[in-house]
């Protein structure tokens, strides 16, 4: 099953037999105090920069969230969308809890985003899977019912199939729901990666989406959080997740890596390239900073 979206000009297809697609998270203020200042100044220099740096680190597609409290988001949503399609043309992934947020980020987005996100709670899907479905655009789903995140993955498979058949009913495409298993920390849980696991494992089997990981909540707490998190997207790829929210300057390498094992990268080509150009952009970063 593919998930498509789509820039002005760019295609990127998501699927089990594709190439492992990077969501670039570094568009949200969220622990970025620098970003939450640019935003607040409404300084879209520094917005074009992390743009353009993701995606030559090898950004598939972008999310976008303004969430700060010191801006009026339905405001500077826009604004940020333009400043980033003005400098980069990749898919964006409309990232928001707010349904008037959502709305204003998909009426100057171009082409076919992604939104991010909805949950199995009725008062989300009420609001937004409208959204998704009268904009054309996909929507990740994530697995929580109305009493929160289950702590099994058969709960969790459960949360997926009430938003995969409310979805249905509206007429929004299986293709179009990508679902999001959820990590929490192992440092609280030891078992808490593979729940996630296992819940990818049960959600393909059962309804063949694909599946998107915010893989850097497994390391929350814990020393090397790098080592944690590519070992757990390596995991999580084979399990058959397709696509990751993630940071692509220091997952990519593990990524592309996961995807040549797994046999997704005749003859290394993209591996090889991913290096090559990697290595470039290290070297340069490092002149600039020198």
């Amino acid at each position: 099953m593919h998930t498509i979206l789509k820039s002005n000009t760019k295609e990127v297809v998501i699927g089990a037999e594709r190439a492992f697609v990077m969501i670039g998270e570094k568009l949200n203020p969220t622990g970025l105090k620098k970003l939450g200042q640019a935003l607040v100044e409404q300084n879209f220099d520094y917005v074009k920069q992390l743009a353009q740096r993701q995606v030559a680190w090898g950004a598939d597609v972008l999310d976008v969230n303004v969430g700060h409290p010191q801006i009026d988001e339905v405001t500077i949503m826009p604004k940020v969308v333009e400043a980033v399609m003005s400098v980069v043309d990749v898919p964006l992934c409309i990232d928001s809890n707010e349904p008037k947020i959502l709305e204003a980020g998909l009426r100057c987005a171009p082409g076919k985003p992604l939104v991010n996100s909805v949950n199995g709670e009725e008062k989300q899907l009420a609001a937004v899977l409208p959204i998704v479905r009268d904009r054309g655009a996909a929507v990740i789903g994530l697995t929580i019912g109305e009493e929160g995140i289950p702590e099994t993955a058969e709960g969790r498979l459960a949360a997926a199939g009430v938003i995969i058949e409310r979805a249905a009913k509206l007429g929004i495409p299986v293709e179009d729901i990508i679902i999001d298993p959820l990590v929490m920390t192992v440092g609280h849980n030891s078992n808490a990666a593979t729940v996630t696991l296992k819940t990818i494992e049960l959600i393909r089997k059962e309804y063949g989406v694909n599946i998107n990981l915010g893989a850097s909540n497994v390391s929350f707490g814990l020393p090397d959080r790098l080592a944690v998190n590519s070992a757990f997207l390596a995991l999580a790829i084979q399990a058959g997740a397709t696509c990751s929210i993630t940071d692509p300057i220091k997952l990519g390498s593990a990524i592309r890596a996961a995807d040549l094992l797994l046999g997704k990268d005749s003859n290394s080509i993209r591996y090889l390239k991913y290096f090559r150009a990697t290595e470039k952009l290290r070297e340069q970063e490092a002149a600039v900073k020198a």
